[in-house]
C-alpha cells in the first residue's frame, strides 16, 4: 500500500522533522510513504471571512494537484469521525482488502480546509475536537498510522 501524506506548511522546528524521518524509517517496512508539502499562504492579523476563504481556497488547490484519481482520500477535520488506535487500523486493513492501492491523509493549514478538499475526501478523520499545529499533527497522524500497521500485523506496540 502507497500511504501518502499532503501537509500544508514546511516543518519549522528539528525535533519535529526529527520525528517525521524516524516514522518514515518505521513506516518503510509497511507501505511505501510519501509526504508532500504545499506552501501555506500568510494569513494577516484580522483577516476576514472572504480573505480567510480565498487563502483556503488557494491552499486547497495546491493540495488538490497532488492526488491522484483513484486515490482514497483521508481529510484529517475536527467534524470529521473520530476512531481509536485499532478502528484506524482495521480501516487501514479494510481499505487494503479492498484494493486501494493508494491512501491519501490531507493535514490543512492554520485555517482548515477547503470546501473543495472536504468534497474531494473519501472520510473525514478527527484526532480530537482540540487544534494541533500541522507540524505536531503530522507526527501524530505518522504515528498513529505506524501503530496501525503494528497492530495489522500482530505485532507488539505499547499501549
Amino acid at each position: 500500500m502507497r500511504i501518502t501524506v499532503v501537509a500544508v506548511g514546511k516543518i519549522k522546528e528539528r525535533f519535529f522533522e526529527d520525528a517525521v524521518r524516524e516514522y518514515e524509517k518505521r513506516l518503510g517496512r509497511y507501505c511505501k510513504l510519501e509526504i508532500i508539502q504545499v506552501a501555506d499562504e500568510r494569513t494577516p492579523d484580522g483577516a476576514g471571512e472572504a480573505l480567510e476563504r480565498q487563502i483556503k481556497e488557494k491552499e486547497g488547490e495546491r493540495i488538490l494537484a497532488h492526488i491522484r484519481d483513484g486515490a482514497y482520500v483521508i481529510a484529517l477535520a475536527i467534524e470529521g469521525k473520530m476512531l481509536d488506535s485499532e478502528e484506524l487500523a482495521q480501516k487501514l486493513g479494510q481499505l487494503g482488502v479492498g484494493g486501494v492501492s493508494q491512501v491519501v491523509f490531507v493535514i490543512g493549514g492554520s485555517l482548515g480546509l477547503s470546501g473543495a478538499v472536504l468534497e474531494r475526501a473519501d472520510y473525514r478523520l478527527s484526532f480530537s475536537k482540540m487544534t494541533f499545529p500541522h507540524q505536531m499533527m503530522r507526527v501524530i497522524l505518522l504515528e498513529q498510522v505506524y501503530r496501525g500497521f503494528r497492530i495489522l500485523n500482530h505485532q507488539p506496540y505499547h499501549k
